[in-house]
């Protein structure tokens, strides 16, 4: 059976202001009527034995979670509740222990919430090849297939052919390279972006786990052990859970383990990580504009234009942001679009409530 784990944490500060502390990117209808967490959720319709996903995330978003999964009609196998974010290793390590209780020992699909996939079917076929893989011992990552060379993801490099060339050994992980260096990467064939997504026998992945770093076992299990049941879901035990040094799966088993392999995914990915790759996936007009919203634009063109709450007119602007909600307003050049967060961190540093919630 597959257990699909929906890792529904973090802050989307680059998509700020309509992504906030509590009110994050994989929360908000970002494209069309549903969000990116109800879009992970419902791509796993027809995917061969998977059951109800476990849900990992912040406490603070515990209800907003549970409506929007109502909402699509999905009942989680398990909430697991974070009083802090301490990373994907320690989640997916609370999530494995869940999902081995009563003697279950599944493979577990490990899913951020706040990627998009157009092409389903591709990624069921993938996630077919990952699970005979990891029926097979290893633990698996999924590669996206490059479009082009790309500074913002690390890269994977294949190694020798397994399964048929449906999977392939990892030979080494690249940290996100510099301009010259992505182009030969996607030039040479061998190698494919680092997706973040993972598939894996739910003890194989606590053995490696627990020879890598056995205090984030101990604490994850009494984390779980000692956690509050409310509402449906298991708030893990504050104290246990931050005292784990957090850490991604990646740098905490995958970069070290002799089991790592990757199965390449090309099914029209994107992890929406900033407004351009929002851009990119979002429909455009004759001038190459997304527009969202109450807008008017004359003479400009390729930009992400969206207004929430009043009437937005752009004049004159190429290849730019604006992005206005009731209490803030976004103006930037989508070169410099990953600097968003640096305007997030000024804004926790003033405590400013902008930072936290959208207001009215």
């Amino acid at each position: 059976m597959i257990v699909p784990v929906i890792l529904s944490g973090g802050a989307g500060t680059r998509l700020w202001p309509l992504s906030r502390e509590l009110e994050p990117k994989h929360l908000v209808d970002l494209i069309g009527s549903t969000t990116l967490l109800q879009k992970t959720v419902a791509r796993l319709k027809g995917l061969d034995d998977a059951g109800a996903p476990v849900v990992i995330g912040n406490h603070a978003h515990h209800q907003l979670v549970i409506d929007q999964l109502t909402g699509i009609g999905v009942q989680p196998a398990a909430m697991l509740l974070e009083p802090i974010g301490r990373n994907t290793a320690p989640a997916a390590a609370v999530a494995a222990m869940a999902a081995m209780q009563n003697g279950n020992d599944p493979i577990l699909l490990v899913l951020p919430a706040d990627h998009m996939i157009g092409d389903v079917e591709g990624f069921h076929q993938a996630v077919a090849a990952g699970r005979r893989a990891a029926e097979s011992g290893y633990l698996v990552t999924f590669g996206i297939v490059p479009e082009g060379p790309h500074t913002g993801y690390g890269y994977i490099q294949k190694g020798d052919s397994l399964l048929e060339e449906t999977a392939y050994e990892v030979a080494r992980f690249v940290e996100k390279p510099d301009l010259e260096a992505a182009r030969e990467y996607v030039a040479s064939s061998e190698y494919l972006w680092n997706s973040g997504m993972f598939m894996f026998r739910a003890s194989a992945y606590l053995e490696e786990l627990e020879r890598f770093d056995p205090p984030m076992v101990a604490e994850s299990r009494r984390a779980l052990e000692v956690g509050e049941e409310i509402d449906g879901g298991i708030r893990l035990d504050r104290t246990a859970f931050q005292a784990i040094k957090g850490n991604s799966i990646d740098y905490s088993v995958m970069e070290h383990t002799e089991r790592a392999a990757v199965v390449p995914l090309d099914a029209d990915w994107s992890d929406v990580g900033s407004w351009p790759a929002l851009w990119e996936i979002s429909y455009r007009d004759d001038h190459g504009n997304v527009v969202q919203g109450d807008v008017l634009a004359e003479e400009t063109s390729g930009s992400y234009l969206r207004s929430g709450s009043r009437l937005v007119a752009v004049v004159g602007l190429d290849e730019v942001v604006v992005v206005e909600t009731p209490d803030a307003v976004l103006v930037c050049h989508r070169d410099h679009a990953q600097d968003v967060r640096k305007i997030v961190e000024r804004l926790q540093q003033a405590d400013r409530p902008e930072a936290v919630r959208k207001t009215e």
